[in-house]
Protein backbone atom coordinates (compact mmCIF):
# COMPACT_ATOMS: atom_id res chain seq x y z
CA UNK A 1 0.00 0.00 0.00
CA UNK A 2 1.46 3.38 -0.74
CA UNK A 3 1.40 6.06 1.91
CA UNK A 4 2.45 9.38 2.02
CA UNK A 5 2.71 10.97 5.89
CA UNK A 6 3.68 14.37 6.14
CA UNK A 7 4.12 16.00 9.25
CA UNK A 8 5.63 19.39 10.38
CA UNK A 9 2.86 21.94 10.05
CA UNK A 10 1.72 23.98 12.73
CA UNK A 11 1.42 27.80 13.70
CA UNK A 12 4.16 30.04 12.97
CA UNK A 13 4.86 34.20 13.17
CA UNK A 14 5.74 35.68 9.81
CA UNK A 15 9.50 35.44 9.48
CA UNK A 16 9.73 32.06 10.97
CA UNK A 17 10.48 29.01 10.03
CA UNK A 18 9.09 25.25 9.55
CA UNK A 19 10.26 22.15 8.36
CA UNK A 20 7.92 19.35 6.49
CA UNK A 21 8.70 16.03 6.19
CA UNK A 22 7.04 13.64 3.82
CA UNK A 23 7.46 10.32 4.82
CA UNK A 24 6.90 7.42 1.54
CA UNK A 25 6.52 3.67 1.46
CA UNK A 26 4.36 1.11 -0.77
CA UNK A 27 6.01 1.98 -4.11
CA UNK A 28 10.50 2.00 -5.40
CA UNK A 29 11.08 5.66 -3.70
CA UNK A 30 14.08 7.02 -6.24
CA UNK A 31 11.75 6.23 -9.08
CA UNK A 32 9.51 8.67 -8.44
CA UNK A 33 9.31 12.53 -8.35
CA UNK A 34 8.52 13.93 -4.75
CA UNK A 35 6.71 17.45 -4.82
CA UNK A 36 4.43 19.46 -2.52
CA UNK A 37 1.11 21.29 -3.09
CA UNK A 38 -0.52 23.72 -1.27
CA UNK A 39 -3.92 24.93 -0.99
CA UNK A 40 -5.45 27.85 0.64
CA UNK A 41 -9.78 28.23 1.21
CA UNK A 42 -10.83 29.39 -1.44
CA UNK A 43 -8.16 29.46 -3.69
CA UNK A 44 -6.54 26.75 -6.08
CA UNK A 45 -3.95 24.18 -5.65
CA UNK A 46 -0.76 25.63 -5.82
CA UNK A 47 2.26 23.37 -6.97
CA UNK A 48 5.47 24.42 -4.92
CA UNK A 49 8.24 22.69 -5.04
CA UNK A 50 9.24 19.39 -6.63
CA UNK A 51 12.48 16.74 -6.47
CA UNK A 52 13.39 13.91 -8.63
CA UNK A 53 14.79 11.28 -6.35
CA UNK A 54 16.60 10.15 -8.97
CA UNK A 55 19.20 12.61 -10.27
CA UNK A 56 17.86 15.37 -8.05
CA UNK A 57 16.65 18.22 -9.93
CA UNK A 58 14.64 20.03 -8.13
CA UNK A 59 11.45 22.94 -8.99
CA UNK A 60 10.15 25.76 -6.83
CA UNK A 61 7.36 27.93 -7.83
CA UNK A 62 8.48 31.53 -7.58
CA UNK A 63 6.46 32.83 -4.71
CA UNK A 64 8.78 30.51 -3.10
CA UNK A 65 12.38 29.96 -4.60
CA UNK A 66 15.34 31.55 -2.48
CA UNK A 67 13.01 30.76 1.15
CA UNK A 68 12.24 27.13 0.45
CA UNK A 69 14.65 24.26 -0.30
CA UNK A 70 13.69 20.57 -1.22
CA UNK A 71 16.03 17.59 -0.19
CA UNK A 72 15.64 13.96 -0.50
CA UNK A 73 17.10 11.38 1.66
CA UNK A 74 17.00 8.31 -1.00
CA UNK A 75 17.52 5.58 2.38
CA UNK A 76 14.72 6.65 4.69
CA UNK A 77 12.59 7.51 1.86
CA UNK A 78 11.48 11.08 3.05
CA UNK A 79 11.90 14.61 1.45
CA UNK A 80 11.97 17.52 3.63
CA UNK A 81 10.43 20.97 2.77
CA UNK A 82 12.34 23.20 4.63
CA UNK A 83 10.14 26.68 4.75
CA UNK A 84 12.38 30.24 6.14
CA UNK A 85 11.47 33.88 6.03
CA UNK A 86 7.33 32.49 5.52
CA UNK A 87 4.53 35.28 5.39
CA UNK A 88 0.90 34.93 5.94
CA UNK A 89 0.30 34.13 2.18
CA UNK A 90 1.66 30.74 2.85
CA UNK A 91 -1.06 29.91 5.08
CA UNK A 92 -2.13 26.55 3.52
CA UNK A 93 -2.47 23.01 3.78
CA UNK A 94 1.00 21.29 2.32
CA UNK A 95 0.10 18.44 0.45
CA UNK A 96 3.50 15.77 -0.23
CA UNK A 97 3.12 13.81 -3.76
CA UNK A 98 4.76 11.59 -5.60
CA UNK A 99 4.64 10.55 -9.54
CA UNK A 100 6.17 8.29 -11.10
CA UNK A 101 6.57 9.64 -14.94
CA UNK A 102 7.42 13.29 -16.26
CA UNK A 103 8.03 15.95 -14.69
CA UNK A 104 6.56 19.61 -13.65
CA UNK A 105 3.79 20.66 -11.29
CA UNK A 106 0.43 19.49 -12.77
CA UNK A 107 -1.42 18.43 -9.98
CA UNK A 108 -3.68 15.75 -11.97
CA UNK A 109 -0.29 14.11 -12.93
CA UNK A 110 0.51 13.25 -9.49
CA UNK A 111 -0.56 9.92 -8.63
CA UNK A 112 -0.32 9.74 -4.97
CA UNK A 113 -1.22 12.16 -2.33
CA UNK A 114 -0.78 12.43 1.31
CA UNK A 115 -3.74 13.75 3.75
CA UNK A 116 -1.58 17.46 4.09
CA UNK A 117 -0.54 19.29 6.86
CA UNK A 118 -1.27 22.59 8.26
CA UNK A 119 0.76 25.62 7.82
CA UNK A 120 -0.44 28.80 9.98
CA UNK A 121 1.60 31.62 9.37
CA UNK A 122 0.45 35.05 11.68
CA UNK A 123 1.50 38.42 10.70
Amino acid sequence: EVQLVESGGGLVQAGGSLRLSCAASGFTFDDYVIGWFRQAPGKEREGVSCISTSDGDTYYADSVKGRFTISSDNVKNTVTLQMKNLKPEDTAVYYCTARNWGWGMDPYEYDYWGQGTQVTVSS
